[in-house]
């Protein structure tokens, strides 16, 4: 489902983080992040953020919920750019907003039964009255597949399963309009994944729900989103429909990670691509296209000019300079 309305759009977005050093703690580099990037999502939609580790897909989550304070940039929620926003006010915004996280243990206060980190997010933004969330939190632990008799008990009472959907159940009690899923179901069970990915999906026709999905699972995020960006070294790579994606990549590095889905097809016969070398620091990134370093098609141009995020077919943007030979084929 695709919605119209665009309701995120981020500008020029850069997280970076200082490095100190010498005796009085100077800051004397940055981690970049993210590094000037860019895109939208739509009511309704689900958008999947992909790359490696460190890539800067879950800093570009965090930075669009101000968990860590952004250097530059936009982040325009439903019109109102967050950044810009004093304390007090993007507080009273955070119900809009929610985000679930990777550790559904982590992620939930060991000392408070369900009933009180459910309440507790209410209480804060001022859902129902204190008499009747007691049975808007049962109707909410019903809703993602939880029973009334579990409302007392304590997060280690639960299996990993049952904590994220006690996650999703927080996230959704605030009556959010997005949600950031911050590699939401990778901590899981294959089977659990399935079970958990198939909610979100229920979840998002029923309260018309808006996702951001961070993973580094192509086969969770074909399964799950719309439209796909992919990341590398703090950069958007590419961005496009999920089908066009998958079927005819028009990045080198998408190619790449695609070649490495594993295939339950007997008859599969596609190459592995093996990229060569690791990923370069972010802290001193390479001239030129951040990528050519490990690029079975670098060209000259590549190490030389950094290439822009261009449309190369309907709804697809590659910031590759060569995604096609010069007879009009793709390059890889």
């Amino acid at each position: 489902m695709t919605g119209g309305r665009v309701l995120l759009d981020v500008k020029n977005l850069k997280q970076y983080f200082p490095i100190k050093g010498g005796i009085l703690g100077r800051t004397i580099g940055h981690v970049k992040a993210v590094d000037g990037i860019s895109f939208t999502v739509s009511e309704g939609e689900t958008v999947g953020i992909v790359g490696e580790s460190g890539c800067g897909k879950s800093s570009t989550g965090r930075a669009i919920l101000r968990l860590e304070k952004s250097h530059e940039g936009e982040v325009n929620f439903d019109g109102v750019d967050l950044l810009k926003l004093s304390k007090s006010s993007m507080n009273k915004r955070r119900g809009d907003i929610q985000i679930i996280f990777q550790d559904p243990f982590a992620s939930l206060n060991p000392r408070q039964t369900v009933y009180q980190i459910l309440n507790e997010a209410m209480k804060i933004q001022n859902i129902s009255t204190p008499e009747k969330r007691r049975q808007n939190i049962i109707e909410l632990l019903a809703t993602v597949g939880l029973s009334e008799h579990q409302i007392d008990r304590y997060p280690h009472e639960f299996s990993g399963g049952q904590r994220q959907r006690i996650g999703i159940a927080r996230a959704l009690s605030v009556r959010p309009k997005l949600i950031v899923c911050d590699e939401a179901v990778s901590a899981l069970d294959v089977s659990i994944q399935a079970q958990v990915l198939n909610l979100l999906k229920d979840l998002q026709r029923r309260f018309g729900l808006t996702y951001l999905f961070i993973s580094h699972d192509l086969g969770v995020v074909r399964h799950i989103t719309d439209r796909i960006i992919v990341m590398y070294l703090g950069k958007i790579v590419e961005i496009a429909d999920k089908k066009q994606l998958f079927e005819n990549p028009a990045h080198p590095y998408t190619y790449a990670l695609l070649s490495a889905i594993p295939s339950t097809k007997m008859d599969n016969k596609s190459e592995r691509v093996i990229l060569q070398g690791d990923v370069p620091s972010p802290i001193n990134p390479p001239k030129g296209c951040r990528f050519h370093t490990r690029c079975p098609f670098v060209k000259d141009k590549c190490i030389a000019v950094e290439p822009q995020l261009t449309q190369v077919a309907e709804g697809q943007f590659s910031a590759c300079h060569y995604p096609y030979k010069e007879d009009g084929a793709k390059a890889f």
